[in-house]
């Protein structure tokens, strides 16, 4: 049976205080997670949730990762490939913003087969919605 995760990041300011949370779906079982960070930005709190998930899964299995970032989706399917060839520089050939977390993320996923998925945010999916709040409640 594959496992389902719901993640999200947000942040009270951009640096400032952030939020990340991820619901882990197992079978029948659900398991929320969340944490904060003091002076942080969105997309290292949106780059956090899937790390911290990941780690929660010590069976190596298959994994569908629900995010609402196309930062982190894009991110991790694709520019990560052209980041490794290009020495972690990006296309202006600066240093990859977040590298230690994207570095962290890529580490987690060859321990399972991922799936990424983006969702909408704010369209009504009830884990999508659930997980922001999560994420949102711990910037206050």
């Amino acid at each position: 049976m594959s496992i389902k995760i719901y993640t999200d990041g947000a942040c009270s300011g951009n640096p400032g205080k952030g939020g990340w949370a991820a619901i882990i779906l197992d079978g029948k079982d659900q398991y929320n997670i969340s944490g904060c960070e003091n002076n942080t930005t969105n997309n290292r709190m949106e780059l956090t949730a899937p790390i911290m998930a990941l780690k929660k899964i010590k069976k190596k299995t298959e994994i569908t990762i629900y995010t609402d970032s196309k930062y982190v989706k894009n991110g991790i399917t694709d520019w990560i490939k052209k980041w490794k060839l290009n020495n972690w520089r990006s296309s202006s050939k600066k240093t990859v913003k977040n590298k230690d977390l994207w570095l962290k993320l890529d580490n987690s996923c060859q321990k399972h087969k991922v799936i990424w998925k983006w969702v909408k945010a704010h369209a009504g999916n009830k884990y999508n919605n659930l997980v922001d709040y999560l994420a949102v409640s711990k910037t206050k």
